[in-house]
């Protein structure tokens, strides 16, 4: 059946380029809860001139790797894939790609890690009246302007990663709402927020030299928008071999945020979700406007354009992954080698058995820097008092609480806005195991916290839905589409929070805030050695 779904043109594809990981995923067109094939390749950010970036040839060899995988699984099944009924891309939020009238990159992708945009992203919050992160789109390209960069008077249109490789494959310079509200504001239309433009427009209008800033930026559109379609070009730079023909159908690209409110039924108000891997954030469907600017605090919109509070942490679950292969290897060299699956599972296992606080042990998880935390750079540490009860069981305790704390510092400042929810979701290779991150997720934000089956491929199958929703949209929104269509009768798994682990979750955040000045004091005292590229796997 899947063979002979795939091989008539019935099928979605969605691909998502995420930190650590490019994945494609290939669902029915009429039941997206059937993935009928997957693909996945590897890459690494890197570490260049003090920025962190991908290379240009990485993100096109590295899209079609994916796609490669993903044929070879249709291949097994005796299918050959030709047709596409729709697709969609998503990707890593955020960050700058600016091009010149040719369409040429004209530095390097400067991705959502680089923190090096606090002036401009404190001078444009001040002029906004709304908090504009170091990792925005608008932040990074007022920083080139305000350091007077050179390629700045070349440029044209900027885009996110989402949006420029949409534009390869479509070409089409448009983008979806839930992405576009990380380059800039986002009003109650759904389009850029055209008082703040003007207001920008007036502040930079040296560098914008006649221009509108709308006039650099993509076209807005919401999820289940015609977006174009797969040209002969996107064709053959998805699938060099030519098999591909063009004509899908595409959706508005999304941001790796959006795809996750997607993948766990998050889109309307009072329902959340908290999506664990390189990063780590926290999307909150508001009911009502914030009534005071948080710096810690981004407001973006969901993929239909619907407000969003989005708690964002820059440094997730890569310090744990390094610990798991550090154990990894551990056990390859006494002769027992064991799978990343069964790695996660013994360690993860094994925190179940330390104290509510972690006994003393104190993780940073702090790669790179952590506005939140008030931090410009990172380094990953273990802190700990000579009294401390230092047990492998605290240690991984202490480790999964690490890819929580900062987290959860931000939800406090939710919570003290009076934001109720409902729902929590989560999703992210940590909770694979479970009953364990998701127990203690659950403790660190005092609510229950619900996994569900159905968001096993992520943010590639959340993208694959909202192309199953852009091919099927029939006047119905996007909410009642996940719930009526793709969620009914999906399976889930809620688990409530342990009084012992909130508790204990507490005293662990107050000494995680204390030990606060330790990781500031690291960053001055122990700098950075050339390191061209980062360690980091996923979780």
């Amino acid at each position: 059946m899947s063979a002979a779904l795939i091989s008539s043109g019935g099928a979605v594809l969605g691909i998502e380029l995420g930190s650590t990981r490019i994945k494609a995923c290939l669902v029915d067109a009429k039941n997206p809860t059937t993935v009928l094939a997957v693909g996945s390749h590897e890459w690494e950010n890197a570490l260049e001139g003090g920025v962190w970036t991908y290379a240009e040839d990485a993100i096109w060899s590295g899209l079609q790797a994916a796609y490669a995988d993903l044929v070879a699984d249709v291949r097994r099944q005796g299918a050959e894939l030709t047709d596409l009924a729709g697709i969609g891309v998503s990707a890593m939020m955020h960050g700058y790609l600016a091009f010149d009238a040719d369409g040429t990159l004209l530095v390097p992708f400067r991705t959502w890690r680089n923190t090096s945009t606090g002036a401009a992203a404190a001078e444009l919050t001040d002029l906004l009246g709304v908090n504009i992160p170091l990792r925005w789109s608008i932040a990074h390209l007022h920083q080139a302007v305000l350091d007077d960069e050179a390629h700045v008077a070349s440029i044209a249109k900027i885009n996110t990663l989402a949006g420029w490789v949409h534009e390869k494959l479509t070409g089409r310079f448009a983008l979806g709402v839930g992405d576009a509200s990380g380059m800039f504001p986002i009003d109650t239309a759904g389009g850029y927020d055209r008082d703040r433009v003007a207001a920008y427009d007036a502040h930079a209008a040296d560098f914008l030299a006649g221009r509108s800033l709308t006039d650099l930026l993509p076209e807005v559109l919401p999820a289940g928008a015609d977006a174009g379609t797969l040209t002969p070009d996107g064709a053959t730079l998805l699938d060099p071999t030519g098999t591909l023909r063009p004509g899908a159908l595409a959706a508005p690209a999304e941001g790796d945020a959006g795809t996750g409110m997607v993948a766990t039924n998050a889109v309307s108000p009072r329902t959340g979700n908290v999506s664990a891997g390189t990063s780590i954030f926290a999307m909150v469907v508001l009911e009502r406007p914030l009534e005071r600017v948080h710096t810690e605090i981004d407001l973006v919109t969901t993929p239909a354009g619907d407000p969003v509070a989005m708690v964002h942490c820059n440094n997730g679950a890569s310090e744990l992954a390094s610990f798991a292969g550090l154990f990894a290897r551990f056990a390859a060299a006494s002769g027992q080698s064991l799978s990343t699956d069964a790695v996660y599972e013994t360690l993860l296992r094994e925190a179940l058995e330390g104290r509510a606080d972690a006994g003393g042990v104190l993780a940073y998880n702090h790669l790179s820097g952590e506005p939140i935390a008030g931090l410009d750079e990172g380094r990953p540490l273990v802190v700990r008092t000579p009294d401390a009860d230092f047990s492998l069981a605290n240690v991984m305790r202490a480790q999964v609480y690490g890819v929580f704390a900062t987290l959860a510092i931000g939800m406090q400042t939710l919570a003290e806005e009076g934001v109720e929810l409902d729902e929590m979701f989560a999703h992210g290779g940590v909770f694979r195991t479970a009953g364990v991150a998701q127990r203690f997720l659950a403790g660190a934000l005092n609510a229950p916290v619900t996994v569900g089956d159905t968001a096993a491929e992520g943010g590639a199958w959340g993208m694959a839905v909202l192309a199953t929703f852009a091919a099927a949209q029939r006047g119905t929104d996007l909410s009642s589409y996940l719930t009526d269509h793709v969620f009914a009768g999906a399976a889930s798994a809620t688990v409530n929070p342990d009084p012992a682990d909130v508790a204990g979750f507490t005293d662990y955040l107050a000494r995680y805030r204390d030990g606060l000045a330790v990781e500031s004091a690291a960053v001055t005292a122990l700098p950075l050695r050339g390191i061209h590229s980062s360690n980091e796997g996923t979780a």
